[in-house]
């Protein structure tokens, strides 16, 4: 046998066992569960704002309603995502918070489970496992669908008296909203707010703190009866105040911390087809994402991520009407709808780890992208 013909077959083996290796390789890496970046890559602290009911045109607002300039035009980092639940089209907000939360898609009205109601582990009670911090805001009730889905299972977003006893329970450290109702006016008569005191919580009903939180303490504010009220009748700079709060607080944890934060009531402005509702609740959380940013620009290893559940009102900014003719000069919102669209949601993302939210994907992926559960592409 010639060296020629013996060197081709050892060529044949070799490039067979590497074809193997590369192929088996592949494969493992495709079932990998989710996992963190490697060091260097993964942020110390995570920010995810949601604009309930905030689709690109409620986006839009912040940039013709506005008179300063829009946040949005901050962010590099910017794809959309598929909101389509289990068993319909078009996602309610509990079902899109779960996507967020738990990384896996459900039906509407399902709080942190899955579609056969079975718990789901959130990102929240991951990061706590692993020693973060973390903290919640709304301005709706804090047992509302989306905040709830961080750190409360049950198969109704109605569940509202259990989802405040499971916060009591939670591992969340700092949470501010409304919803005190659940807390301190329930059917069955108990006192959770005394509960939660019971849970190492200081409990504040009447006002946010200024100043003083001190890390090894867990922190509550109940600021409305039932949700706080809407910009237009005065909350005022409630979302900002307690979102600066949960970071000056959420940030003496040297291990790092997770914080969801919810303009909420952009969802209802679109419900009640209120241009001016929608305009001053994009206003309020569009000053919010500028005070995350310069806390993530300052901090060098945050990661910043805003986005919307999904789309409300069918939501356009359409040429004003003079004499019934379109005068392109200005502008008139309308609606087409009263309830939730399914329109593709814009997601912006800015700090360690934001290349990853690039392009369009499914909302649950969302979940893993915070986590680094899959390579960039």
């Amino acid at each position: 046998m010639s060296i020629n013909i013996i060197f081709m077959k050892k060529l044949a083996v070799l490039l067979l066992g590497l074809n193997f290796l590369l192929t088996n390789a592949c494969n493992q890496d495709i079932q990998k569960p989710v996992r963190f970046m490697s060091e260097g890559q993964q942020p110390k602290n995570i920010i995810l704002l949601i604009g309930d009911g905030m689709g690109l045109t409620q986006v839009s607002t912040s940039y013709y309603f506005n008179d300063k300039p829009s946040n949005f035009s901050r962010f590099n980092n910017i794809g959309l995502h598929q909101t389509t639940p289990i068993g319909a089209k078009i996602t309610d907000s509990a079902s899109g918070a779960t996507a967020f939360s738990a990384g896996v898609k459900s039906y509407n009205g399902a709080i942190g489970v899955d579609q056969d109601t079975q718990a789901v582990e959130t990102i929240l009670e991951i990061l706590s496992q692993k020693g973060l911090s973390t903290g919640v805001v709304s301005t709706s009730s804090i047992t509302h669908a989306t905040p709830a889905s961080f750190y409360a299972h049950t198969k109704s977003r109605r569940m509202q008296d259990e989802i405040a006893r499971q916060l009591m329970n939670s591992k969340v450290d700092f949470f501010a909203g409304g919803g005190r109702k659940f807390f301190a006016d329930r059917k069955d008569g108990e006192n959770l707010i005394e509960g939660l005191k019971l849970k190492g919580f200081t409990v504040d009903t009447t006002k946010l703190a200024k100043k003083g939180l001190t890390i090894d303490k867990k922190y509550g504010f109940l600021l409305g009866r039932d949700y706080m009220p809407k910009m237009e009748n005065g909350r005022g700079d409630f979302l900002s105040k307690a979102t600066n709060l949960a970071l000056d607080y959420l940030n003496q944890d040297p291990k790092g911390f997770f914080l969801m934060v919810e303009g909420s009531q952009i969802d209802w402005g679109g419900h009640a087809n209120d241009a001016n509702y929608i305009i001053e609740e994009v206003k309020d959380f569009d000053k919010v994402i500028g005070e995350a940013l310069d806390f993530a620009e300052k901090d060098g290893n945050t990661l910043v991520v805003v986005t919307a559940d999904h789309e409300t009102g069918g939501f356009a900014l359409s040429s004003a009407k003079v004499r019934k003719q379109d005068d392109y000069r200005g502008l008139a919102p309308t609606f087409s709808t009263g309830g939730h669209t399914a329109t593709l949601i814009p997601v912006f993302a800015y700090g360690p780890g934001s290349e990853r939210f690039r392009g369009i994907y499914q909302n649950n992926d969302i979940f893993r992208k915070m986590l680094a559960g899959e390579p960039l592409k």
